[in-house]
């Protein structure tokens, strides 16, 4: 397979793994949230500064894109991987938050999981992003993506049954319903931003 050479805007690639960085960073702070669940007001303010960070990287994309006169990939394809990687991050606040709302007092081991597959994804957008500038190995990257994928719906479907199937308390019920959902919400956003990933290198090779 013959690559195209590509203009070499270092800064496009430079604020890619910046903002692949943060959400790394964030999915992290996920994991070891639910792993310890303590002074959780200062965790989820890790994870707020974490997606204002994300949001700020996003802008500086956003005005590199809109300024620059040639752009290493679609113009149309940047702004959206720049879409689903802020779309990670905002469902890890998401779920952060609404622990906190809930009032969760301990997390299951489930959702324990879910997170850890979810900082394992970024673990893998993160690998994939490293390596857009050269466009080799990937591959590995975005399918790990998508079997981790695989294995939080194999994951959540359990999880929501035992909900029903243990009599648990209604209230108690509908918490974790929504809390799985914002789980699996953040885990998809990583996979679609996998899919935005080989979207662009393939229409680049």
């Amino acid at each position: 397979m013959s690559f195209r050479l590509l203009p070499k805007d270092v800064k496009f690639f430079d604020l890619f793994v910046e903002d692949g960085e943060n959400l790394q960073a964030a999915a992290v702070a996920l994991r070891d949230m639910l792993d310890h669940f303590d002074d959780l007001d200062r965790r989820i303010a890790e994870i707020q500064a974490l997606e204002k960070r994300g949001d700020e990287i996003d802008r500086e994309l956003n005005q590199r894109l809109e300024d620059a006169f040639i752009t290493p990939f679609d113009r149309e394809d940047i702004h959206d991987l720049t879409i689903q990687l802020d779309d990670v991050v905002d469902g890890i606040q998401a779920v952060a938050e609404t622990m906190m709302i809930y009032g969760v007092e301990r997390p299951t081991e489930e959702a324990r999981q879910l997170a850890g597959i979810l900082a394992d994804q970024s673990d893998a957008l993160l690998s994939a992003l490293r390596k857009l500038d050269g466009l080799k190995d990937l591959d590995a990257d975005l399918t790990r993506v998508h079997v981790l994928e695989h294995e939080a719906d194999t994951l959540s479907r359990a999880a929501v049954a035992r909900l029903f199937r243990d009599g648990l308390d209604p209230l108690e019920v509908i918490k974790w319903r929504d809390l799985y959902r914002e789980l699996e919400n953040a885990i998809d956003a990583a996979e679609d931003t996998a899919e935005a990933i080989e979207r662009m290198f393939q229409k680049a090779t």
